[in-house]
This record gives C-alpha cells, structure tokens and sequence, in this order.
C-alpha cells in the first residue's frame, strides 16, 4: 500500500472521508477493504462506481498486479471516475465500463473479466447525483422531473407521474415507498396533472401531507419514483443471480444498501441463494446456498463516521463468501 494511504504505525488509514471527494463520499470503505479482498493480487468489480471513491480504496489494498474493473450507467460518473484514478487506469490497473450491474455476467464477459475474486454493489444515489438539481433527484430543490442514473435513455419520473394511471400510482408508493398515503397522494398527484418540475411535484405532497409528516413522506415519494424510473430492485435481483456466475469459489460479494427493500432482498438471497427467504436443506438437513455470510448479519456504520457523513447512518453493509457448488450436496426434493 502507498505510504500516504497508511498512519504512522502501518496500520490503514481510519479517517471516514479519506476517500471522499466533491463529488461524493463513499461510506464504509474501510470494511470494503478489509472484507472484500480475499487475493491482493486479484480482479475486482466495483459495480456502482460512482465517483471512483471505493474503487479507490480498493486499489490501494491491492498489490500491482491487482485489477479493478469499475462499471456504472452514468456517463458523469464514469468521465469523474476515469479523471480521478487516471494513474490505475495509465498502469493497467483499473478500466471503467459503461453499464448496468443488471447486465453485470454480459459486461465482463465481453471484457474477458471472469471469473472475478469480489464484486461491490453500493446502491442507490451518488452525493453528487442528488445534489445537482437538473437530475431531478432531490425536492429540495427545482429541477426537471427526470431521476434517471443514466440521464440519455429510459422512463423519466415526468413520464411516471403524468402519464401512469392512479392505481399504478398507488402501487409504486405503496411498494418502492412503503408509503401508507398512498392512495390519497396517488389521487391528488393526478388531480394536479400536468407536473413537471421536482417544485410541482413537491408542493403536491405539502399540501396533503401536514408537518411533522412532510419531509419523511417527501423522501419515501421521491425514492419510490427513483426506483421505479431506474427499475432498481430488478437490477439488484439480477445482478446478485448472475454474481453466483461470475465469482470464483472462495471470492465474495459485497452490498450496501440504504433502505429495507434493498436490504431485505441482499439478505435472503446471501443468506438462501433466493429471494423468498426460505432456507434449502440437503438430505442431511444441511443449508444448501452459494453463499455464506461473513460476518452473519450486517455491518453499520461507527459513530464516527456518521457524525463526518450522515449519509452513512442508514447504510448496511452485507458480505459473503462464494461456495463451492460441489461440496453443496444434494437439495430435498420439493414437498
């Protein structure tokens, strides 16, 4: 590791925002490192590249020959990410791939990267994303009604709240928000046609939504629209599937999440190898699933990197080692 990666005493540097930059703060990229690396020496995916923040964390804890390959959907990101890890990229270190981890076995195989040694996923919002008011991502300030990570191609949340029928409506509050307003704020959404500013929309949810209310419904509103116009859980379904293709026995997986939908879904499927949450037992009664969970449950952020990014709180970190499907045994039969 490069001596201005290190403290004193050799040790990694502990500071929560060493690898933050303008453009976003990547959150527990020091249990990234530490959980995710199995062969210094190895190839890793950074899946939800971003900034290039954890990308760079990564390279930092790998030898010279390590390689991480960083793949995201948006073309700002990438541009950033390329800029800032320059050097890796210069060395043959790292390459930056413009895509979607819900196509994750395709991209690398077309870049002749499989199998891999570990695979990152940091879902949801990039700081910067959220904070540029043209993307649409935020009510907290006007901007189109766009949400899309990849702003050239796909449904825009314009399209979502102005042309989607009222019980659609309902159901993506209700489903990607959690929202127990659905219904009524389904309504006066469509009552209030045509919307097209983040403004519009907002002023929507404020006037049927009495404080201390407001803000948590505003939050659960606009994450339920981002979901939807990304099609994020099915991404995230697909990429922990085809991650049981791409990762070598004895390599692992990483994914941090910021919300129950998210979470929920990395849980079972770590945990099980599905998505239903119910456990698959050999003739022996013993656990059949491509992963095992290292450490059994989630790892949060300490107090001290949420008081230097709050972003951090809601975060959870899943980890978990590919098995070996010859030593899996033989499933019950179903009934």
């Amino acid at each position: 590791m490069p001596a201005n990666d290190s403290s004193d005493d050799g040790s990694p540097d502990e500071d929560p925002l060493r690898y933050a930059t303008d453009y976003h703060a990547p959150v527990l990229s020091h249990d990234v490192q530490a959980r995710l690396v199995t062969d210094p020496a190895g190839r890793y995916v950074d899946a939800t590249l971003g900034g290039g923040g954890h990308a760079r964390a990564l390279l930092d804890v790998l030898d010279p020959g390590g390689v991480v390959l960083g793949l995201d959907r948006d073309p700002e990101a990438l541009a950033t990410a390329r800029d800032r890890l320059a050097d890796a990229r210069d060395a043959g270190r790292f390459r930056a791939v413009h895509g979607t981890f819900g196509t994750l076995r395709d991209v690398l195989e077309a870049e002749d990267f499989v199998p891999i040694d570990g695979l990152l996923l940091d879902l949801g919002v990039s700081s910067h994303q959220i904070d540029a008011p043209e993307r649409g991502f935020s009510f907290r300030d006007e901007g189109p009604l766009d949400m899309r990570m990849d702003p050239q191609r796909g449904l825009t949340a314009r399209q979502v709240v102005n042309e989607w029928g009222e019980r659609d409506l309902r159901a993506v509050l209700r489903e990607y928000g959690e929202e127990s307003r659905a219904g009524s704020l389904a309504h006066a959404i469509v009552k209030a046609r045509p919307l097209t500013t983040t403004r519009d929309l907002a002023e929507v949810v404020e006037e049927n939504v009495p404080p201390p209310d407001t803000v948590g419904t505003l939050t659960r509103v606009f994450q339920a629209l981002r979901i939807v116009v990304n099609a994020e859980l099915d991404e995230l379904e697909s990429a922990l599937e085809q991650a049981t293709a791409v990762v070598r026995t004895g390599g692992r997986i990483a994914v941090i999440s910021y919300h129950s939908l998210e979470d929920r879904r990395a849980k079972r499927y770590l945990r099980y190898g599905n998505f239903d949450g119910e456990p698959r037992r050999d003739l022996y009664g013993n656990l059949v699933a491509p992963w095992t969970e290292t450490p059994r449950g989630p790892i949060e952020a300490d107090d001290d990197e949420v008081a230097a990014n709050p972003r951090a709180r809601s975060a959870r970190l899943r980890v978990a080692e590919r098995q070996d499907d010859d030593e899996l045994g033989t499933p019950l039969p179903p009934g």
